[in-house]
């Protein structure tokens, strides 16, 4: 792998991270990044995204659209030319995975 394929992978990370930071869960006032819904995303040579995220119940009212959004957003980039969303619940999603930032969002420090 070529250093300028490296920083256009590192480049698109970040720009990925941004797009999650706008998409919001739509029972909690913070976004799905800094929720900790977000296990991991990994994106190819060929600039294709795989996202492995949780939501915060298996029964959560959003489990058919939330995962939809998060791929269509994603698409949605310049640089992306395809992405796709696995959902898994191991580890179980608990607000241990929340960033200090949704906890003080949420009034829990």
């Amino acid at each position: 792998m070529s250093e300028a394929t490296t920083i256009d992978t590192n480049e698109l990370g970040e720009k990925i991270v941004t797009v999650l930071k706008t998409i919001y869960d739509p029972e909690i006032p913070v976004d799905i990044y800094e929720l900790g819904l977000i296990y991991d995303v990994f994106v190819n040579a060929d600039n294709e995204v795989k996202i492995l995220m949780t939501l915060t119940s298996p029964n959560c009212p959003v489990a058919e659209s939330l995962p939809a959004e998060v791929e269509e957003r994603v698409k949605s980039l310049d640089m992306v030319k395809d992405a796709e969303v696995e959902i898994t619940f191991d580890p179980p999603w608990s607000q241990d995975l929340m960033s200090e930032e949704a906890k003080l969002e949420l009034g829990m420090l």
